[in-house]
This record gives structure tokens, C-alpha cells and sequence, in this order.
């Protein structure tokens, strides 16, 4: 790392500490002349570093700005940071992403923008995700093992892995909404994306990108969103919510290549969906049926009962909560 980011590192191991030029230099071993010139420029880069009187530094706590050395804190493995790339924008992490898989990263590269200007959701719909409020994160995953049908059980432990970490970090309790979206008070906070490309003949898949964003403080949403999107709105500084929702991902996804296939990830996926039980409109294609969401099989599948009686397997499509009285 050069010396802007080692000094980084260390403020952001400290944030709202004072630590005094001298110190900083000592353990970084270059000059306090270097270390002020770090200050310097990350100050221009939109850091928040006051002043201190006798020469201190400190990284205020509310400065949100996502970087590398601002995960470090929270990574279950430093080694995992050689694979994180962070812009401050993009049209979309996705897009980002399947540019590099289609140039050979490796397997487990990591891309996180601040904000996109083009987020992606599912059939063609876009994800508001406006600076400095979410977390728009993308990971680019490469497996001799993986097929077509796995593709919604990894979206499914996706998922789960979300709303575990939204618990651990903040607190909050979330539901899922078959397939993807997460839910606070039946709002959706979070959408996953997950896109591949496979090998025809094989059935084989050669990588796969999930995307997930999540709302963390948007504090207004565009009128088509107003009454369904929400925030989770912590009560700890954004950034630092930021950072470690980012990190309990990544620690996760890049653990273990297995990461998807505990048993007890579906049983949790099964357990934490909002309408099991509920009329539902199914969305499929270019047709719409009522029918009532039953149960979710060990694919991550929907099972629907149409109205006839008829039980129908989802293995992707969409589907919303029939209104009361509908």
C-alpha cells in the first residue's frame, strides 16, 4: 500500500481518536512530512479530518466514504482485500463485474461503487441508488461445480446471507419476498440480482455475479418507489454500517466455496418468507394468475396452488401479494 493508504488504514482502525502525527509516522515508518501530505490529500478526496489542536488527526466518525482500508477493520481475512475493487461511481456494480469475469478475474472478485447510475434489478428494472446511502456490492463467482439449477438455490443463500448480516450489524429483523427481495415492515430494503453465463452444450456454468444494494439511510425515494423501498436508517454513523455490512458479506461469500450449500441456509430461506400461505398474482412471461404460495422446495423454488387446484413449481418469474379483497 502507499503511504495515503496506510495512513487510511490506520485512522480508519481509530475513527474519532486523535492520534498524533509523530505516532503515526513511527509506526508507519516514513516521515511526519509524509504523513501531513497523506492528511493533505485525503482531505481533498472528501475525508473528514479536522483539525486538532498540538498537531493530532482524527477521522471523524461520520465521514462516509467506502474504502479498501475502511473494510480491513471488519475482514475476516486480509488477503480478501486484494480482490476488492471500490469506485466512487458506476453505471452498474453487475455490469462492472461481468466486464472483468469476461476478462478472467478471479473467482471471489469483489466490486462496490458508492453510487450507480444505472442499477439493475431484475427483468430490466432499475435500482435506485443514489451516493453515500447504500451499499451496491457485486461478486464475481467461478466453480467447476455450479449448474443452471443452482443458480436460485445461490440466490436463495444470498438472501439468507443479506439478512443475517442487516441482523448482526444493525439489529434489524428482515423477511424475505420470494425470490430476492428483502424486507423490513413488508418494504423492501434490499434486491438481488444474480446473472451467468453457461457453457450451452455442458450445461455448465462459467461464472456468476450477484449483485445485491441495499437501502441504508436513503432518506426520500422517487414517487414509483415512495410506498414500497425503505432504509434501514442505523442508528450508528452510515459509514461505518457501510463498512461492515460490506465486510460480513464478503467474509462470508469468500469463507468457504461452499458457502450456498448448508441445508440449514433453505431452512432459514423457508422460515424467514413473507408470503407463504398469502394470495399472490404470479408473474410469468407475459401472462398473470391468481394462485396461493404454499411452500418452498430444497431448490429455492416456489410452489404455488392455482386456482384449480394445481400445484406449479416456480423455478423463476415474479410474484406480488394479491391485495385484500382483490
Amino acid at each position: 500500500m502507499t503511504s495515503k493508504e496506510n495512513v487510511l488504514r490506520i485512522l480508519e482502525n481509530n475513527r474519532g481518536v486523535t492520534l498524533s502525527g509523530a505516532k503515526i509516522a513511527k509506526e508507519l515508518g516514513i516521515s511526519r512530512n509524509a504523513v501531513w501530505k497523506a492528511i493533505e490529500s485525503l482531505r481533498k478526496e472528501g475525508y473528514r479530518i479536522p483539525a486538532v489542536k498540538n498537531g493530532g488527526y482524527s477521522l471523524s466518525a461520520d465521514t462516509n466514504i467506502l474504502s479498501v482500508q475502511g473494510l480491513l477493520p471488519y475482514l475476516a481475512d486480509e488477503s480478501f482485500s486484494e480482490k476488492i475493487h471500490i469506485f466512487r461511481e458506476l453505471d452498474s456494480t453487475n455490469k462492472k463485474a461481468k466486464e472483468l469475469a469476461i476478462d478472467g478475474c478471479e473467482h471471489g472478485t469483489v466490486i462496490i461503487a458508492d453510487s450507480q447510475t444505472a442499477g439493475k434489478g431484475r427483468y430490466g428494472k432499475s435500482f435506485y441508488s443514489p451516493p453515500e446511502s447504500g451499499l451496491y456490492i457485486s461478486f464475481i463467482l467461478r466453480s467447476e461445480s455450479f449448474s443452471l439449477p443452482k443458480i436460485t438455490r445461490l440466490t436463495s443463500a444470498a438472501a439468507v446471507t443479506v439478512c443475517r448480516a442487516i441482523q448482526s450489524v444493525t439489529g434489524k429483523k428482515t423477511q424475505i419476498k420470494w425470490v430476492n427481495d428483502i424486507l423490513i415492515d413488508n418494504k423492501k430494503v434490499c434486491g438481488i440480482l444474480t446473472e451467468a453465463v453457461s457453457d450451452l452444450e455442458s450445461g455448465n456454468i462459467d461464472w456468476i455475479v450477484i449483485g445485491i444494494g441495499i437501502n441504508i439511510n436513503t432518506s426520500s425515494f422517487p414517487d414509483e418507489l415512495a410506498e414500497i423501498a425503505c432504509s434501514l436508517n442505523p442508528s450508528e454513523a452510515n459509514g461505518i454500517i457501510r463498512s461492515r455490512l460490506a465486510a460480513e458479506l464478503i467474509n462470508t461469500i469468500l469463507s468457504s466455496n461452499n458457502w450456498a450449500e448448508d441445508k440449514f441456509v433453505y431452512e432459514e430461506y423457508k422460515s424467514r418468507q413473507a408470503i407463504l400461505g398469502k394470495p399472490v398474482i404470479v408473474i410469468e412471461n407475459d401472462k398473470n394468475y391468481p394462485a396461493t404460495a404454499m411452500d418452498i422446495d430444497n431448490e429455492g423454488r416456489l410452489i404455488v396452488k392455482t386456482n384449480d387446484g394445481q400445484l406449479v413449481s416456480l423455478f423463476s418469474g415474479e410474484v406480488s401479494v394479491k391485495p385484500a379483497g382483490g
